[in-house]
């Protein structure tokens, strides 16, 4: 009969020993020992088995006072819960170690040593047998040790992680899950410590942890150890990569957010143990990324090839190491909410009025609540917290679960998308506002708030109830009609998730949405800031530009990454962006925008669109758009982009421009590369073929051509009464346009207001033959019924 052995090395171990190490031992050793060889680098080390754990037990004759303790345990008293847990990490932890179990984990130490050289260090974490599954995470329940040195601290560290079992967070995270506290029993892993306190770490997912979204890698990185986003203590630096154009070779990050990053821990040595401490962040080291690209493509390629090997989205943990270099895979677990959204049903909540905003962060989830604010500044007060409320805190911890489960919404000062408010409030299903600031100062107990995350990736906290609704749109089994039918978009924030719903690509992504959200700066101003006369102004344009080499790469970056987000979302079907349509009113409210942008009487129908990409006040500004552009299409690889140009007036003008995008790399048909124009100018319609032979294809802009038919100003409510898109002169102008397209064989769209606000102007588009209407995503479900009935009524046949 073989020995009785309670160690297990990583090289030994595949996801099936979850029952012998539990899960995250069972994983580090699958990856280990099946992905080594695939450039995923994980740390050297063993497993001390869950049956040593038992062992422990035994020897010492704890079980039945362990049983006393916990059979008749009440979850919801949480003092009694805080008593009788802290008196089973005490016997646990005093049961001390059978000797033969001692020596096998000093003999395995000390081959971990001769392995990595007498200078190791390594990091000890426990590793329960119902953890990191597929429906339950357990994340952050039980406790890690890092840095340890030597064998007796190796030694201790190893009884305080079979002691943790018995944490009051996990106690009650078990009964929640309903798992039977002897029927899970803790491993503990002993692996080469990664020194990120010299470097950064971080979380990724294999998706987007808010929508579900599965073609992007979802990479947070903060300086030093990892715990600081976990607990939600930083607010890190996020990014996106495209799995499909990875794949397909294209190294590009799609989208990039930086974090404020204020604290970073590090180890610091206290007697003959190693702890750590938050050490404040230099201004420098914040206002720029933790990470480069290389680093962040390095770790999108680890987590694709992690994501195959498993064969579902995972949830992953890495560090890099200050002293090698080297980024390490240090855990990889089973993704546990985003991926079990049902892809039955689509809600999306709206919010329609609503109080001031008392506090603003990064939204959790897509759902909106209502209830009473509680202020709770530290553990003691936890027991003040009655169901229903707000949860208002600096940030939480495991400890703090028991009462979040009970909590309308979570709002906490610091923290990212991936700390521990994130993860509970997501597997809760409830909304969270995080690194919000000053939430904790703003938000007063006791007075009711909403707070939203129903409007993309900024969540808000109003006072008082707003007032709410839920779009609640089935998508199982609905067909797709003839007629495509597009999204309007221009918020990149709401990308993901609107794609979602089932669509025909985007037939209008507005260029001008991204300027002004997220660039903020008229372009020439961040080209030219010497000539921003204004000092607040020329003081703004250089805070937005810090962590660029210049105004002009933040202006093309952030402007395709906003694009390349919109056209990631939908890839591969076409997304259309309009090159920027603002009047020159609108471009002078730009930071710096007055000093480049002229005065006009009425912009509305001056100095816009096509008008001003040759001219000499922007062609500067023009060039750079196609930078964008460009860095999109061949840089990011998303091919799907259709470039659209509004406002062409002439055939002379759309001749010139056209030649202007080919002198910048943008030559119509290189590539593959479509062109489009809006049709909202009545000699578009009544030049419409000659017009057709210069570009692929026409998106009408009902908008505009009702105000250019009628003579109305669409901007007056002094004759809203004579704007209407339904007019016969208007309808019979989309009907030559769309007539016009098909003789010369080229798309023909619409992507103005009327379709989605008047069902009869959609059937009219239908009957006409038009080939896809493009519709603002809260009216696309209900047109697109609409359309399918009239399809079937005029005998056409639907998409498959």
């Amino acid at each position: 009969m073989a020995e009785q052995t309670w160690i297990r090395w990583f090289s030994e171990l595949g996801a099936g020993d979850v029952p012998f190490v539990g899960g995250k031992n069972a994983s580090l050793g699958e990856m280990y020992r099946a992905l080594s060889g695939r450039g995923v680098r994980v740390p050297d080390g063993f497993a001390i088995t869950a049956d040593a754990y038992r062992h422990v037990l035994e020897s010492a004759g704890v079980e039945p006072e362990l049983h006393r303790l916990l059979d008749a345990l009440d979850p919801d008293d949480v003092a009694d819960l805080a008593r009788r847990s802290a008196r089973a990490r005490d016997l646990v932890y005093g049961a001390g170690l059978p000797p033969a179990l001692e020596q096998e984990i000093r003999a395995a130490h000390h081959r971990l040593r001769e392995e990595y050289g007498g200078e190791l260090r390594v990091a000890v974490r426990s590793s329960a047998t119902a953890e990191d599954l597929p429906t339950a995470s357990f994340a952050g329940q039980h406790e890690t040790f890092l840095n340890i040195e030597g064998e007796h601290e190796l030694l201790d560290a190893c009884r305080r992680c079979f002691a943790s079992l018995f944490t009051d967070r996990a106690v009650h995270y078990r009964i929640d899950q309903g798992f039977d506290h002897f029927k899970v029993a803790l491993s503990v892993g002993v692996m080469k410590m990664v020194r990120s306190d010299l470097a950064s770490s971080g979380v990724m997912f294999t998706l987007d942890t808010e929508s579900g979204f599965r073609d992007a890698v979802f990479v947070t990185a903060a300086y030093g150890l990892g715990e600081n986003i976990v607990q939600g203590a930083v607010d890190p630096d996020e990014f996106y990569v495209h799995k499909p154009t990875y794949d397909a070779g294209h190294r590009a990050v799609l989208r990039r957010r930086l974090g404020d990053k204020a604290v970073a821990m590090v180890l610091a040595t206290g007697g003959t143990r190693h702890t750590t401490r938050n050490i404040p962040t230099p201004k420098a080291a914040r206002e720029k990324f933790c990470l480069d690209d290389a680093d962040v493509l390095e770790l999108a390629g680890h987590a694709i090839t992690i994501e195959r090997h498993y064969g579902r989205p995972m949830d992953i943990e890495w560090a890099k190491d200050g002293l090698d270099g080297l980024i390490y895979i240090v855990q990889a677990r089973p993704e546990t909410v985003a991926s079990q959204k049902s892809a039955a049903a689509l809600e999306t909540f709206v919010v329609e009025d609503h109080g001031e905003v008392l506090a603003a962060g990064r939204s959790v989830g897509d759902r909106v609540a209502t209830g009473p604010a509680r202020l709770v500044e530290n553990l003691g007060q936890l027991h003040q917290f009655r169901p229903g409320e707000v949860l208002v805190a600096d940030l939480t911890t495991p400890d703090w679960e028991p009462v979040m489960k009970n909590a309308a919404a979570v709002v906490t000062n610091r923290g990212g998308r991936t700390c521990h408010a994130a993860i509970v409030a997501r597997e809760l299903g409830i909304p969270a506002v995080v690194g919000t600031g000053d939430g904790t100062a703003t938000i007063a107990t006791g007075e009711t708030v909403t707070v939203s995350c129903a409007e993309g990736d900024v969540g808000r906290v109003y006072r008082g109830s707003a007032t709410t609704h839920v779009d609640r749109i089935e998508l199982e089994g609905l067909p797709r009609p003839r007629t495509h039918v597009m999204v309007n978009l221009g918020n990149p924030d709401l990308a993901f998730k609107t794609s979602m719903v089932p669509n025909d690509g985007v037939g209008l992504a507005r260029m001008e949405f991204i300027i002004s959200e997220s660039i903020k700066a008229h372009p020439l101003a961040l080209l030219h800031p010497d000539r921003v006369t204004d000092p607040d102004a020329r003081a703004e344009v250089q805070r937005l530009v810090r962590g660029y080499p210049d105004g002009a790469t933040y202006f093309v970056e952030r402007l395709a990454e906003g694009i390349g987000t919109i056209a990631a979302a939908f890839h591969p079907k076409p997304v259309v962006v309009r090159m920027s349509d603002f009047k020159t009113n609108e471009y002078a409210s730009l930071v710096g925008g007055t000093d480049f942008e002229p005065v006009e009487a009425n912009p509305m129908i001056g100095f816009r669109g096509a008008s001003r990409y040759a001219h000499p006040l922007y062609t500067e500004g023009f060039a750079l758009e196609c930078r964008a552009i460009r860095r999109v299409r061949e840089d990011m690889g998303l091919t799907n982009l259709v470039v659209m140009l509004p406002f062409v007036r002439r055939l002379g003008e759309a001749d010139l421009v056209l030649a202007r995008m080919a002198e910048l790399g943008l030559e119509r048909g290189r590539e593959g590369l479509q062109v489009y124009a809006m049709c909202e100018i009545p000699n578009n319609v009544i030049l419409v073929e000659e017009f057709a032979r210069r570009f692929d294809g026409f998106s009408i802009g009902s908008n505009d051509l009702t105000q250019l038919t009628l003579g109305v100003d669409r901007d007056s409510e002094l004759v809203a009464f004579d704007y209407d898109e339904r007019d016969p002169g208007v309808k019979a102008m989309i009907r030559m346009a769309v007539e016009g397209c098909r003789r010369a064989g080229i798309h023909s769209g619409i992507c103005g207001q009327a379709p989605s606000d008047y069902p009869d102007m959609a059937a009219f588009l239908v009957e006409l033959g038009i080939d896809s209407m493009s519709l603002n995503p809260d009216s696309v479900m209900r047109t697109t019924q609409a359309v399918l009935e009239l399809e079937r009524t005029l005998g056409r046949s639907g998409q498959p």
